[in-house]
């Protein structure tokens, strides 16, 4: 699965406008939507955020395991 595909995934499973995630980021609604449709490669300090926010590892929220481990914790 890809990154784009997966933040919408992890969005919509936990009931979350683009809006509220666009609001976390700081960024506008229309920019996060273009995260989504793939049509704008999202920041990697964007990634971190989601990560942490939804508890799901790097590896996870990028596509590269489909193993959905915790954010490990410092």
């Amino acid at each position: 699965m890809k990154y784009n595909e997966r933040i919408r995934e992890l969005r919509e499973d936990h009931h979350l406008t683009q809006q509220k995630i666009a609001d976390l980021l700081n960024i506008g609604q229309r920019t996060y939507s273009d995260y989504e449709s793939g049509k704008t490669r999202i920041p990697i300090d964007s990634i971190l955020v989601l990560a942490r926010y939804y508890n799901v590892s790097l590896d996870y929220i990028t596509g590269a395991s489909n193993q959905k481990n915790e954010y490990p914790l410092k």
